[in-house]
């Protein structure tokens, strides 16, 4: 099976502010690696050898963080600028030509830390016949995401509540932002409106006919999608929480850099994560927290549930 990968990383991260004032939610660094590595290093773990990726907020910096990504996996990059984001739906419109040819494309978005068997999830997609495959999670607990709801026979009837036919008898599921889609869907996304959703504008009359399926996934999942929630990214990935078998070429980072200086008399506890080029003064107290690379803590501060970012100090 020939595969392409799309992933979407035109968002403006506007929850992760003012961290994304500075680099592009997908390439946020986890322990020292951009985002968007991870994300191409799971493509390419179930044989995607092509990939578009499009770019929208700090455009230059994104596709530079996505080029040297996909140069480490050997991987075929297309850049596809978005001077005005055009939704999930448009961005696939727009990076079309890069993605034909395959015979199934991998959507993913772009701010997910997502460890997944998606070889079996393709496997699925293609015994169903159906035109596109979401990869659905139980609900975590206390969440309040949008549910994707199925029926009986795995079937997507209803999404957010409101799109799609509905029907009885539904079970609601968590969506972590994975499709696999037919190379047909590509030719179904309208020219209007220009920024359009495949949830909205897509699948609905697709749902009627059952050809939107979801197949029901399992493993560690995070959006990244707050300060809080970056925060646990990277100090999941620093304690072995994220299995790293499925991304490939990715073996487990250092919680410390090895160019990093942690002065004497300095304390780093142990859920702490220190960039390249790092200077820690003396005396200073880390407790929970992320240093980007070439941030300098001050002698004597003291660093808390937060994430230090040069001079800023986001707390998490």
């Amino acid at each position: 099976m020939t595969l392409a990968g799309m992933v979407l990383c035109a968002g403006l991260g506007t929850r992760l502010r003012p961290l994304t004032a500075r680099c592009p939610k997908p390439a946020v660094p986890v322990c020292g690696v951009p985002l968007v590595r991870y994300t191409l290093g799971l493509l390419a773990g179930a044989g995607v050898r092509r990939v578009a990726v499009n770019v929208h907020h700090l455009p230059e910096a994104m596709a530079a963080a996505a080029q040297e990504a996909a140069g480490a996996l050997g991987l075929e990059l297309a850049v596809s600028p978005e001077p005005v984001i055009a939704g999930t739906g448009g961005a696939l419109r727009q990076a079309r030509r890069h993605l034909l040819g395959a015979d199934a494309v991998v959507v993913v978005n772009g701010d997910v830390l997502f460890d997944v068997d998606l070889g079996a999830a393709l496997s699925a997609h293609a015994a169903s016949g159906a035109l596109a495959t979401m990869l659905l999670m139980a609900m975590p607990p206390g969440a309040s995401y949008a549910a994707v709801e199925l029926d009986e026979g795995g079937c997507v009837r209803r999404i957010a509540g409101r799109f799609g036919p509905g029907g009885a008898g539904l079970t609601p599921w968590h969506f972590p932002g994975v499709h696999v889609l037919a190379p047909e869907l590509l030719e179904l996304v309208p020219d209007e409106p220009f920024e359009c959703d495949v949830n909205r504008h897509v699948y609905p009359p697709l749902m009627a006919r059952g050809l939107v399926r979801g197949v029901v996934v399992a493993g560690y999942w995070n959006d990244l999608g707050a300060p809080d929630r970056y925060l646990a990214a990277n100090l999941d990935v620093a304690a072995g929480r994220v299995p790293l078998r499925r991304f490939a070429g990715l073996a487990a980072p250092p919680r410390l850099a090895p160019d990093a200086v942690v002065e004497p008399g300095a304390l780093v506890g142990s859920e702490v994560v220190i960039g390249a080029g790092c200077r820690v003064g003396a005396g200073a107290r880390l407790e929970r927290a992320v240093l980007w690379p070439g941030t300098a803590v001050a002698p004597g501060e003291v660093v808390r549930d937060a994430i230090a970012a040069g001079e800023l100090r986001v707390p998490a």
